[in-house]
């Protein structure tokens, strides 16, 4: 339950992050930035009686079948509650904050706009989210393919870019692209550092004590591995375990306060698929 709170604050944060980066920084810089946002703003310069909101609602409501029939239920609900919070907040903004951009500089736009957007979308991907639109189509091209969530943003929303660019000029356009190929690497990076893991290797007396302590104080799991010293030829006992960043502190903390003499090595992981991680690719 509390782990359901959490998640959903999270994904409230990043829609916020993301109507922010929309009202104030794309929509009036006219900076179609891909996404179904990027449509609604150049639909709504042809259409000024419609808003933004209001048709990223619209054309949510007609993908939601493809996240339940293709990514499952799981996702489909918290792409609801991101996709409707998204729309209603983007309704709200336009409706009664007559928002104005933050800068009228379409470079200063297009970095904090994608800056900003970046770090909301990664905040609802990592939850296994999306704010709907084009992002439901990136995440089946992430299942469904061996193109990353990053990568598969980038093409779908490509489509986007050149609708804003014959829509409100060659300069807005080539602005508008840069903040595609920008927040597509900048999401995968931004979910990467999130979810870091490190290994940790230790060799010391204390190796029951500490294998305990990461099996039963951290819920993680370890392997046991047989060593032997190169010098004095003694039997050495070896644990290995893959942590997050905060649950490598804790061990380096117990480890200093049970044996002084402990030798530990510590190592960045690219990728972690398996039990208590990523599942793994196929099962």
């Amino acid at each position: 339950m509390k782990e359901n709170i959490k998640e959903y604050l999270i994904i409230t944060l990043g829609v916020i992050l993301v109507a922010v980066a929309i009202e104030y920084f794309y929509a009036p810089n006219n900076l179609a930035a891909g996404g179904v946002s990027g449509l609604a703003v150049v639909i709504t310069h042809y259409i000024p009686s419609l808003n933004v909101g209001g048709i990223t609602l619209f054309a949510n409501i007609f993908l939601f079948i493809l996240a339940f029939i293709l990514v499952g239920g799981d996702f489909g609900f918290k792409t609801i509650y991101a996709s409707f919070g998204l729309s209603i907040l983007l309704w709200f903004i336009d409706k009664f904050l007559n928002p104005q951009a933050l800068t009228t500089d379409l470079l200063l736009a297009s970095i904090f706009g994608t800056i900003i957007t970046a770090v909301g979308l990664a905040m609802i991907f990592n939850i296994n989210a999306s704010t709907g639109g084009t992002d439901i189509l990136a995440k089946i091209l992430n299942k469904y393919t061996n193109f990353n969530i990053g990568i598969s943003l980038l093409c779908v929303d490509f489509i986007v870019t050149l609708m804003g660019a014959l829509t409100f000029g060659a300069d807005k356009g080539f602005y508008a692209l840069l903040c595609v190929l920008f927040n597509g690497p900048l999401i995968d990076r931004l979910i990467a550092w999130v979810n870091e893991k490190k290994q940790i290797t230790i060799i010391s007396k204390k190796h029951k004590e500490i294998a305990d302590f990461i099996m039963n104080e951290l819920k993680r799991g370890c392997t046991s591995l047989y060593g032997k010293d190169a010098f004095s030829e003694k039997d050495r006992d070896v644990i290995y375990s893959i942590l997050t960043k905060k649950e490598i502190e804790k061990v380096k903390e117990f480890i200093e306060s049970i044996d002084e003499e402990a030798f530990f090595t510590i190592g960045s992981i690219d990728e972690v698929q398996g039990k208590g991680f990523l599942k793994v690719s196929g099962l």
